[in-house]
């Protein structure tokens, strides 16, 4: 059950990308919220997004589910066949 590095890489940046979305608006205050709003923007634009943060913590989080993944594609978890018969398809 050996893994190209191709796909290893494709599924990483695949859960990376999902990760980013999910952790985009924690931490985020809008111009409205502080009451500060710069002329010419919308009072829901963000004040300070921190993307630094936001960057290291999706890299984190999404490294953790994709060494979950993996433990459990070795472990026969993830297997073509078995998730193939969960969905009562043939195989």
């Amino acid at each position: 059950m050996a893994i190209q590095i191709s796909t290893a890489i494709a599924i990483y940046f695949v859960i990376w990308w999902v990760a980013l979305f999910l952790t985009l608006p924690f931490g985020v205050r809008s111009q409205h919220e502080d009451g500060v709003s710069a002329p010419g923007t919308d009072p829901g634009a963000p004040v300070l997004t921190r993307m630094g943060r936001k960057l290291i913590w999706t890299t984190i989080i999404s490294a953790i589910i994709y060494a979950l993944g993996m433990m459990a594609y070795h472990a026969g978890y993830l297997s073509i066949e078995r998730l193939s018969k969960m969905m009562g398809m043939p195989f």
